[in-house]
């Protein structure tokens, strides 16, 4: 069966700068989604008869959550920016309740809010660009708009459904 990917709909000014930093710094033929901050990795298609109206009930029921940009991580061969937003950490983890029967232990696991913009590059190039974002950088705001179901495809994923918050 399936197995379905939860991103955060981010705004559309932070998303187009976490977009372009990532198809500037991704390995081409491996960047084949958007820049995404991922919530769950891995919800079984099984499930989605119980899955969609948790995340429809939760979006209708969530504002839109404010987010600070907080930093620039390594990610060993690899480059994130970390997101402090106690609203998105609070939602995750009630949905987390929620689905806890079908979670991979991956999705059980703690919550580290970050935008990936580089991944799967050697450790050397992975730091140079940690460096060089981390020299001008400055905490900035962000927000999250809704919730982004994806179906995984083995590699690229597919826009299923979306859920917007509200406010």
């Amino acid at each position: 069966m399936d197995a379905f990917v939860l991103t955060l709909k981010l705004d559309e000014k932070s998303f187009a700068f976490f977009d372009a930093l990532r198809r500037r710094h991704f390995p081409p033929e491996r960047n084949q989604v958007p820049a995404h901050l991922t919530l769950f990795h891995a919800l079984p298609g099984e499930e989605m008869a119980t899955i969609r109206p948790l995340l429809a009930g939760a979006a209708r029921d969530q504002r839109r959550i404010d987010m600070k940009v907080t930093g620039v991580k390594s990610l060993g061969g690899g480059t994130a920016f970390t997101l402090q937003a106690p609203a998105l950490s609070a939602l995750r983890k009630a949905l987390q309740r929620e689905m806890e029967p079908f979670l991979t232990m991956q999705d059980r696991g703690g919550f580290s809010p970050h935008v990936t913009v580089q991944n799967k590059v050697p450790v050397k190039e992975g730091e140079a660009l940690r460096r060089e974002l981390q020299k001008d950088f400055r905490p900035f705001g962000a927000k999250g708009e809704g919730l982004l179901l994806w179906r995984y495809l083995g590699g690229p994923w597919l826009r299923e459904a979306q859920f917007p918050f509200r406010g």
